[in-house]
This record gives structure tokens, C-alpha cells and sequence, in this order.
């Protein structure tokens, strides 16, 4: 007897894709814009009840996009991801012991029983990946420290390590553990270790924040999914058939205009490097779907390529539809938002929480410009 997610998997029509980037307390941006469009999907489909897990046939996310993305498959609303996010921010990004700055910032504990507890109230008695509750296919994003590679964890139940009869099947793994593990940010929050299997056979992988892969922005590594043939979703491609929507927490070039070739030695390489390839990884994978993908909104990539928006971009059949939402965080950006008095500096770090009332407006006054549900979404309403 199929499941409920296996029927949706299978049902004939078009399917729905959102990916959510990393960024820490950042993510309240992407849960502003998510939050305009759960509202206008509701007024537009007359259904005031609509969750984003009711439209998005899948979800998937890095990071703090990971923490996003589980609780819209467990069928939380905007309001209370936002909840989570306003109420809990300070208690999740708690200090950790002088002793144990040494090597991260920040305790574990305080998220992970925060996520125990939100997904305990969504999802019953049973919180596993694989639980009955959640509604859309899952995937987040985390590097396996032990193995030096990127994981793509989904809830897929058709994918050859989700099989049930399997003793280290990824869907009896807790929900919780695996968000954490996500979002365990490198001198931020310590490693994740997540046990597979039981007993003798048992063994333990060590985890770490999956925006430190290329995968800080995962779209283009959802459209692999449901389309490979070994993830056994084989979903359709076409601009009618799949629509991909992909949300950031906002960005803006580190740009160092007095920079020497001096100044660029060890610290400074262990500072800068990791985030300029963050940066750029999120940036190609956009670059990625615009050309593949009909764009439909997003602002520029740069002054040759433009916004890649229509359909005459590409010299190739154009796979999905795309839209992407990534507010710009440089005070010229801020300015044009109407948000001149919101300095660049507090809202562009992933541990920014006194900031949390700046970092909402931000994602307020872009939804309110940018969201354009009729346009962006059209033929998938």
C-alpha cells in the first residue's frame, strides 16, 4: 500500500520545488519572502489554510535552509517558522565555556532541544526522517567530516539507502539530528556525530554545516534529485512541468578596494577563503539554473550576464521554470529597499541576533517589492 508521499510522488502533473540557502539567524529573511508568498498563494488559490508543504512538492535546504525546509515538510506555517526563529534566536546562539571557545562559539544543546520540541509538536510520536507526518519529500544538505564528502539526506522512499529493510536506512536516523548536523557551522557550533545502524554493526559519522560544500545553495543539487535516474524520482523537465524556486538570506560582495598583495597571507587566506567560496559555489549554482531554467525573477548576476531572465537565454530546451529571491545587503541595496537607516554590517552575519528586528525588515521590504506570485508563478497555480 502506497504512502501518502509516495502518491505525491507518483501523481501525474507538474511538481514544485523550494530550496532554501544557509545563513544562520540570517534565515529569517528567507522566512519574510516565504512568509509574503505562503499569503499571496492562499489569495490567490482561495484557500486560506494553504501551507507552503500543501504547494511544494518537495523542500530541501543547508543549514539554517535546512531547519527552514523540515519545518515546512512538517507542516509548520510561516508564522510559526518565524516564531522559532524571533523567540528562540538568543537561546539557540548560546555562548559556549571560555575553555570551550577554543573551538567553537556557540552550545549545541539549547538547538538541539529546541528542535526536539518543534518537531515533537508537529510530528507526534514519531520524529524520525522517515516519519508519516512530513508532508513534502525533505532533503538537507550536511558534509560528512569523516568520509570529506557533501551528503544530500532526504526522506526520498523510493532512494537506495532509505530502504526499510536496510539495518542503516537514513529514514530511522532523528529528524533533529540531522537539522543539527546541517547546521553545525565550523568555530560556530561543534561537530555532529550521527550513529547508523545498531549494535555490532553500528558505526559513526562525524557531521559539519553543509554550507562549507558547494551546496550552500541547493537547487541546482534538487534538480539532480528528482530527475537522476538512481534517486528513482524521475520527475518531469520542462518549463510547464517543474518549477523550481530558490530563497537566499541575502548578499553582498566582500569588496576590499585598498587591498595589497601584502596583506593577503595565512590569517587573512583562513578569514576570507572560505566564505569567498561559499559565496562563489552559491553564485554558480544560481548562474546554473538561470541558464538551464526559464528565470523568471532574480536580480542580477553581473554586469555581462544581466539577470539571465526569459527564455532566450540559453541555446538549449530550458528544463524548469525558476525564480530566485536573494535580498542585496550592501548599503547601496539597503538603500534602494527604502531601508537607508539599517546598516549593511547588521544584517549580513549569520550570528547577527540583536539584529533580528533589521534582519525581518529586510526580508519585509523585499517581499513587498519583489514577490509576484501571478507572474513568477504562472502555469504552476
Amino acid at each position: 500500500m502506497p504512502t501518502a508521499l509516495e502518491k505525491r510522488i507518483t501523481a501525474p502533473g507538474p511538481k514544485k520545488i523550494l530550496s532554501c540557502d544557509g545563513g544562520g539567524i540570517l534565515g529569517l529573511m528567507s522566512v519574510e519572502i516565504l512568509a509574503k508568498l505562503e499569503a499571496d498563494l492562499r489569495a490567490e488559490l482561495k484557500k486560506p489554510d494553504l501551507l507552503l508543504c500543501d504547494y511544494f512538492d518537495f523542500v530541501c535546504g543547508t543549514s539554517t535552509g535546512a531547519i527552514i525546509a523540515a519545518c515546512i515538510a512538517a507542516g509548520m506555517s510561516t508564522d510559526k517558522i518565524r516564531k522559532f526563529y524571533v523567540d528562540g534566536g538568543k537561546q539557540m546562539f548560546d555562548k559556549a565555556s571560555l575553555l570551550k571557545r577554543l573551538h567553537y562559539s556557540y552550545n549545541k544543546e539549547p538547538l538541539a532541544k529546541k528542535l526536539q520540541t518543534e518537531f515533537s509538536a508537529a510530528l507526534g510520536s514519531d520524529t524520525t526522517l522517515g516519519s508519516p507526518g512530513l508532508r513534502s519529500v525533505l532533503m538537507m544538505v550536511m558534509r560528512n567530516a569523516t568520509t570529506d564528502s557533501p551528503w544530500p539526506v532526504s526522506n526520498n522512499p523510493f532512494a537506495k539507502y532509505n530502504q526499510r529493510n536496510r539495518p542503516d536506512c537514513n529514514l530511522l536516523l532523528p529528524l533533529w539530528q540531522l537539522v543539527r548536523a546541517s547546521t553545525a557551522a565550523p568555530t560556530y557550533f561543534p561537530p555532529e556525530v550521527v550513529t547508523l545502524g545498531k549494535g555490532k554493526d553500528a558505526y559513526d559519522f562525524v557531521f559539519v554545516d553543509g554550507g562549507v560544500t558547494t551546496y550552500n545553495n541547493a537547487a541546482f543539487l534538487a534538480f539532480q534529485m528528482v530527475t537522476a535516474a538512481p534517486y528513482k524520482l524521475n520527475w518531469k523537465t520542462g518549463t510547464d512541468q517543474l518549477l523550481i524556486v530558490s530563497t537566499g538570506t541575502g548578499s553582498t560582495p566582500a569588496v576590499r578596494p585598498g587591498l595589497k598583495p601584502a596583506d593577503m597571507w595565512l590569517l587573512d587566506a583562513a578569514k576570507t577563503v572560505p566564505g569567498a567560496l561559499m559565496n562563489a559555489a552559491a553564485a554558480g549554482w544560481d548562474m546554473a539554473c538561470r541558464v538551464l531554467g526559464e528565470c523568471r525573477f532574480g536580480r542580477p548576476i553581473d554586469r555581462e550576464v544581466g539577470d539571465l531572465v526569459g527564455d532566450g537565454t540559453f541555446s538549449g530546451a530550458k528544463q524548469f521554470a525558476y525564480v530566485r529571491y536573494d535580498p542585496d545587503v550592501s548599503q547601496p541595496g539597503l538603500d534602494a529597499l527604502g531601508l537607508s537607516d539599517v546598516k549593511s554590517a547588521d544584517v549580513q552575519t549569520l550570528d547577527s541576533i540583536e539584529h533580528i528586528p533589521e534582519i525581518r525588515r529586510v526580508g519585509e521590504a523585499f517581499a513587498r517589492r519583489y514577490v509576484d506570485v501571478k507572474q513568477q508563478l504562472r502555469g504552476f497555480l
